[in-house]
């Protein structure tokens, strides 16, 4: 397989505009979801939350985010991505 430029990549997978999913863990503290949230309604400039689902580890030290905007374009996804992995207590983004 070629490697390709992530914007690429993105296009080759997915059709735009469309909802794209985005999963985010971390840690568990406080407002970690809403922030994940308020991450991507702001990126996107929406006057309103995503869908969005969360769950915490059994332990309850992390947390699972799970956004479902509509996206206009492989551009919004990379600034999306770049902005969650910004956040304080990010463990993982996918």
């Amino acid at each position: 397989m070629t490697s390709l430029p992530a914007r690429e990549l993105l296009e080759s997978v997915h059709t735009f505009p469309g909802q794209f999913v985005f999963k985010a863990v971390g840690r568990a503290e406080g407002d970690f979801v809403t922030r994940v949230v308020e991450c991507v309604r702001k990126a996107l400039d929406l006057e309103f939350d995503p869908p969005f689902e969360s769950r915490e580890t059994p332990a309850g030290r992390h947390v699972a985010v799970t956004v479902t905007p509509w996206v206009e374009s492989s551009e919004d996804v990379l600034i999306i991505y770049d902005r969650i992995r910004e956040l304080s207590g990010i463990v993982m983004v996918m």
